[in-house]
């Protein structure tokens, strides 16, 4: 077996053959990697109510990638609710209407019907997950459609109460939590900036506020998906995608720890273009075999000449019997693991530059694959 470590680097020559063979390793576990990474980000199903014109679809749109409330295909789920999806994007939107209508307890009694029939289900990419009921700051009251509404929908999922079009509290939030007691706690928002006649600013608020509590309610196995699909919070999505490379390093450590001489180089391969894919899947990037292939070709030989050494050094002293085997093992799973912390903390920090200097948009994967391998060969050097 061609003698690899970690990372694909290549042994004391570190030629082009050898990297070459590397990076077919991890071209050959791109097709799982991708399906898989996909997989385990699951999807995230959001019931959103509200009035005609609270501002729901300027909610949606500044908070989830895609402008899902414009873009998305919708289709209708019952009477007065539509689901909103987008290729690409782990999220459901059920947008529901008609709260304004004198038969709103019909509408809320079809919608309970509903989420009650889909929160049966097996499959919890079935569930809707958690629900936004929208309340506009300007009515200054609170409905009984929006009373009747979270009553019957607290008994199936986690509400929050979402004050939009925010200027000016006046105790009025106060006021939403002591009457519809069922809310886990009322945000106020401001989804877009405003301009008033004066001249003065009042800028977006509270969308983060949101996203954190919704990330400390929704399921577990739904919290990949939210951080990924949302576009207000990179902390959300650094923190997801930091857990997958924690994860990665521990099973590198592990498959370094076999006393086989050179056996964990071919094992290794797969983990590490999981945890690309794992990583650009938290963050909502559109994972897929073409991505992962401009993102890996070339980021591997980048760095193969300056650390390879280390990994071979471990590897090789697996030949020595007794204490050589388990001392080899253990030096090399620590090497594995702290260069794959390093290699997944450095592609994290490449997409929250990108993303941070452009928020409206997702970075291509020609400019995170350049960016990326910049990255790497400057930490090499």
């Amino acid at each position: 077996m061609n003698q690899v470590s970690a990372f694909g680097q290549a042994g004391s020559n570190n030629s082009a053959q050898e990297v070459e063979m590397i990076e077919s390793d991890l071209f050959s576990a791109i097709n799982d990697k991708v399906n898989e990474s996909l997989k385990s980000r699951g999807k995230v199903n959001i019931l959103i109510a509200g009035k005609t014109g609270v501002g729901k679809s300027t909610l949606i749109n500044a908070v989830f990638q895609g402008n899902l409330a414009q873009t998305g295909q919708g289709r209708p789920v019952t009477t007065q609710t539509r689901e909103i999806t987008k290729e690409g994007i782990p999220v459901s939107i059920f947008d529901t209407r008609g709260l304004e209508i004198a038969e709103y307890k019909e509408t809320i009694g079809g919608l309970a019907a509903f989420i009650a029939e889909r929160n049966s289900d097996t499959y919890p990419m079935k569930h809707v997950h958690i629900a936004w009921v929208c309340i506009s700051e300007g009515s200054r009251r609170v409905e009984d459609a929006e009373i009747a509404l979270v009553s019957e929908l607290a008994r199936f999922v986690p509400i929050i109460g979402v004050i939009t079009q925010a200027q000016s509290d006046r105790g009025f939030k106060n006021e939403v939590i002591s009457i519809i007691p069922q809310v886990r706690n009322a945000i106020r928002v401001r989804a877009l900036e405003e301009q008033l006649d004066s001249g003065h600013v009042i800028p977006v608020m509270g969308l983060e506020d949101l996203i954190d509590l919704t990330m400390d309610l929704v399921p577990e196995g739904q919290k990949n998906a939210m951080a990924a699909a949302q576009k207000i919070s990179i902390k959300h999505k650094k923190e997801r995608a930091t857990k997958i490379v924690a994860g990665a390093a521990a099973s590198a450590a592990t498959v370094a720890l076999s006393p086989i001489p050179f056996s964990d180089a071919a094992l290794l391969a797969p983990i590490q273009v999981g945890m690309l894919a794992g990583v650009s899947s938290a963050f909502g990037l559109p994972v897929s075999k073409a991505f992962l292939y401009t993102l890996i070709s070339g980021s591997f030989s980048a760095v193969a000449g300056s650390i390879g050494g280390r990994a071979l050094v471990a590897s090789a002293m697996k030949f020595i019997p007794g204490v050589g085997t388990v001392a080899g093992g253990m030096i090399a799973a620590g090497v594995a693991s702290t260069l794959t912390t390093t290699f997944g903390m450095a592609y994290i920090s490449v997409l929250v530059k990108l993303m941070e200097s452009n928020p409206d948009r997702l970075p291509s994967a020609e400019e995170i694959a350049a960016s990326f391998k910049s990255t790497l060969k400057s930490q090499a050097g």
